[in-house]
């Protein structure tokens, strides 16, 4: 018995910017036919040139503005944390340069958890500006210019400020809040940008998250990916790494990159974005404050 005839193969269509070339493949955001000269990899299938010089085209518009006019706040936020360190030199004389002098980071502001129960709150804002000799200084300075570089143009001057510091903040309200109760936690000593830098990085996580679908956004996301993924290895790897500060900066960084970027109605209104940051600002000090009672409790009982 004689099988039916297999239906013909469908004509193959020719590329839309090389009319000579035959091709089976399309672009799977416009459906354009593309041979392979125009094949540009996509997180499903392939895009087609024009597509993603629209997509770039489109993740720029209102985003990424390196070189705008003005003062940058990256090197304003470098600048502080270079001068705290000369100051932390001065003061402590040379040997601060190595490794820190504990008693002049606690003096300029650095997170002793007990400290902070007797009241001494602003040290959950100060630590960051602070660090504990020049490697810990040059590999924060490195990874703020990288980041901060980034993430200051992709949200603008202020917005960055603003992921920078509650980032921080919550960072260290994290490390404050969720350390041990035994009298060596409580008297350590808390500095570093790390908690704010993450949170940057968080925040950049964030935009590209909300555009995933453009091939440029993916490939931003798995570059973050792969950093965060190297600071958890590292954070458990070597000691000394306080990874509930960069647990806390990342998750506020996410948090407040999301309300940073104006994408939607609601989200793009100044008030919004304004509760928001006030809402996570508040969320840290409640933190702060059980912790605080829960310390207190604790040195009563000594």
């Amino acid at each position: 018995m004689d099988e039916p005839p297999l239906p013909p193969a469908p004509p193959l269509e020719t590329c839309y910017r090389h009319p000579e070339e035959r091709t089976a493949v399309h672009c799977t955001r416009c459906g354009r036919p593309i041979c392979p000269a125009c094949m540009v990899p996509a997180p499903v299938g392939h895009h087609c040139r024009t597509c993603v010089e629209e997509a770039r085209r489109e993740f720029r518009r209102g985003g990424l503005r390196v070189g705008a006019r003005g003062l940058s706040a990256t090197r304003v936020l470098l600048g502080a944390i270079v001068a705290m360190f000369l100051l932390e030199v001065a003061l402590g004389g040379p040997g601060s340069f190595a490794g820190g002098s504990a008693r002049t980071l606690v003096d300029l502001g650095a997170l002793v958890p007990v400290l902070v129960a007797t009241g001494q709150w602003w040290r959950l804002l100060t630590a960051m500006f602070l660090h504990a000799g020049f490697l810990h200084l040059a590999l924060n300075a490195y990874a703020l210019w990288l980041f901060g570089t980034l993430v200051e143009g992709t949200y603008g001057r202020w917005r960055f400020l603003a992921i920078y510091l509650v980032s921080g903040f919550l960072g260290s309200v994290a490390s404050y809040a969720f350390g041990g109760l035994d009298v060596a936690t409580l008297t350590s000593v808390g500095v570093g940008a790390s908690g704010a830098i993450v949170g940057l990085l968080g925040a950049f996580i964030a935009y590209n998250y909300r555009r995933r679908h453009h091939a440029i956004a993916w490939a931003n996301l798995r570059w973050a990916l792969t950093i965060i993924l190297i600071n958890v290895v590292f954070g458990l790897t070597f000691p000394g790494v306080d990874n509930k500060a960069h647990l806390g900066g990342l998750l506020a960084g996410m948090a407040a990159g999301s309300l940073a970027d104006g994408v939607g109605p609601a989200r793009s209104r100044p008030l919004t974005r304004v509760l928001g940051f006030a809402g996570l600002v508040a969320l840290g000090v409640a933190l702060a404050a059980w912790r605080t009672a829960v310390i207190r409790t604790r040195l009563a009982a000594l």
